[in-house]
């Protein structure tokens, strides 16, 4: 049944549906799968268009597009979905004009509402405390572990930062770190006290009893080597269980943790920037949303009219 309709749909198809679709294959080289969803998107566009009594999409203007999208929009699609139905409208707008079929091109000013960011996971200060506390400081591993979720939290590292410390990037007497970010960018982060001197423990009682042969590496795993990110990822898993936190969380929550605990106790926006690492600021700005949600929970929870 759904064959005859998809053949039934294809002899219904215009001729400059089957050139659009061919221009997809021979002179982009798509793949048939996208060139099927375009022409998809395209016959659904003919069809609402047919509705508004307009019987070829070279004379839609920019408002009946728009209309066609809030109709996506009404039937629940979301904005992703809207997103590669503008991106076929466009191509075949593009290929009109390519044919000289088209005196303005309808979608050329079309802007289309932006995917909203989830906001990122955030532990409160009570939950970081005890993940924190979970490692078995008695011994080399445990101790590790202490000063590893310690510097996450402190610093705001990538997992890939951490495991790619070295000796030498730790500037104690400045309480700083030297971190070597995506690109090969390097910047200079501050550690905290209580965080520094977890890690000068484990550098002077633990890493001598972990290292198996001369190497630079501050971390190391228990064959004297350097750590994995997925180590990092079952560290962190291991510790959350044992604090009983009840959420998924995973080695960039501390870093989420780390930007949104230093805005909320008033830390510029430029300053956590650049301890993050963010090449743009509109990276960052996620926190200040972030910073926002909880503002709005301390009045919810403590102003006599909030509720």
């Amino acid at each position: 049944m759904a064959r005859s309709r998809l053949a039934q749909r294809h002899q219904d198809e215009p001729q400059w549906m089957r050139e659009f679709a061919n221009h997809l294959r021979f002179e982009h080289g798509l793949a048939e799968n996208t060139v099927q969803a375009y022409t998809h998107h395209l016959h659904c566009f003919r069809e609402f268009l047919h509705r508004c009594g307009i019987s070829h999409p070279a004379k839609a203007t920019m408002r009946q597009v728009e209309e066609f999208l809030e109709e996506l929009a009404e039937r629940g699609l979301s904005v992703a979905s809207r997103a590669q139905y503008v991106a076929a409208l466009r191509a075949f707008y593009r290929f009109l004009a390519f044919e000289e079929q088209l005196e303005s091109d309808p979608t050329e000013l079309l802007v289309l509402p932006r995917r909203r960011r989830p906001l990122p996971e955030v532990l409160s200060i009570a939950e970081v405390e005890r993940l924190l506390q979970q490692p078995d400081e008695s011994t080399p591993r445990g101790l590790r572990d202490r000063a590893i979720l310690e510097m996450l939290y402190s610093c705001g590292l990538r997992v890939s930062e951490l495991c790619n410390l070295r000796l030498s990037d730790l500037l104690t007497t400045e309480e700083l770190v030297r971190v070597r970010g995506k690109g090969g960018r390097e910047r200079l982060v501050p550690i905290g006290k209580v965080a520094l001197e977890w890690v000068e423990r484990y550098r002077s009682q633990a890493r001598p009893l972990l290292q198996r042969r001369p190497t630079d590496i501050l971390f190391l795993n228990v064959r004297g080597g350097r750590l994995s990110r997925m180590a990092i990822w079952k560290l962190i898993q291991w510790a959350a269980q044992r604090a009983r936190i009840q959420r998924a969380i995973h080695p960039h929550t501390l870093r989420h943790s780390f930007a949104t605990h230093l805005l909320e106790g008033g830390a510029d926006l430029r300053a956590v920037q650049e301890m993050l690492g963010h090449a743009n600021i509109s990276t960052t700005q996620i926190y200040v949303h972030v910073d926002r949600l909880y503002l709005q929970e301390v009045h919810r929870t403590f102003h006599p009219r909030a509720q």
